[in-house]
């Protein structure tokens, strides 16, 4: 089977109310596209209709598949889901979109070239923030404090839902995090960080939902104790010689020269 030019990939908890919608919404926009694609919706053993929804898309888009997981929490859906996708780009998105699906391209070759990893950002100059309350924001500020005083200096977002990777450094990645919860984006862009890949923030606009899973004081503390375990597994060699690890050919370094060949559906 040939390699889709992009895999979007949707970890997925009790969305029963919007996966449907989410779905419909991410193929009607791929299918509109000029490169092959799929999605991979990796479901954290929901207890509700979430898995049956995605059956039911994917029984009308042969492109859209479902993982099903035991519950384990994002970070599990999120590695899962990423080692199951086979697109030269694998985007991880949130199953509330709060970032158009469109922008997908703000990621892809030929708007953004020469990377293997790209971060949406809310902060970012060009980003936008719709309708989030204050105290969010806030929270998310202090957080985003301590990750770039302890682990990943200089990015001003890493929480965002939204990210994409060049197939090899995802498949460099991901077999390595351990974080299994919402922590899990700082232990990718650490290791992304000391193995040398390049990293892009991406601005966006984003939409605050209503619904999220997040848990201000619960998620707040969940994730500082993994921030702390990404500086203590590294300190304790648990990652292994990162330095050792080449920095992954890709695709992204020059798909800018190539892109007319890897989006043609007849692939």
């Amino acid at each position: 089977m040939a390699q889709p030019f992009l895999s979007i990939v949707i970890p997925a908890y009790n969305e029963e109310a919007r996966i449907a919608q989410t779905l419909d919404t991410v193929a009607a926009y791929a299918g509109s596209r000029d490169y092959s694609w799929e999605v991979v919706v990796a479901d954290d053993g929901s207890v509700d209709g979430t898995a049956a929804l995605v059956e039911a898309a994917a029984s009308e888009h042969s492109e859209i598949r479902l993982v099903r997981l035991a519950h384990g929490g994002k970070g599990s859906a999120v590695r899962a889901g990423m080692l199951e996708a086979r697109g030269e780009f694998r985007f991880l998105a949130d199953a509330d979109l709060s970032m158009p699906i469109e922008q997908v391209e703000r990621f892809l070759p030929p708007q953004l070239v020469d990377f293997e990893v790209a971060i949406g950002s809310r902060e970012a100059p060009g980003s936008r923030r719709i309708g989030e309350p204050s105290s969010r924001h806030a929270m998310g500020r202090a957080y985003n404090g301590m990750v770039r005083l302890l682990a990943v200096p200089g990015l001003s977002d890493t929480q965002c839902g939204f990210k994409c990777f060049a197939a090899g450094a995802a498949e460099a990645l991901f077999p390595l995090q351990r974080a299994v919860g919402f922590g899990f984006d700082v232990e990718v862009l650490f290791l992304a960080r000391r193995m040398g890949m390049r990293i892009h923030e991406v601005p966006i606009d984003w939409y605050f939902r209503e619904g999220s899973k997040v848990k201000p004081v619960r998620d707040s503390f969940l994730m500082l104790r993994d921030l702390l375990s990404v500086r203590w597994n590294h300190a304790r060699g648990r990652y292994g010689d990162l330095q050792s690890v080449s920095r992954p050919s890709g695709s992204a370094a020059t798909a800018a020269e190539e892109t007319g060949d890897k989006r043609d559906k007849s692939g």
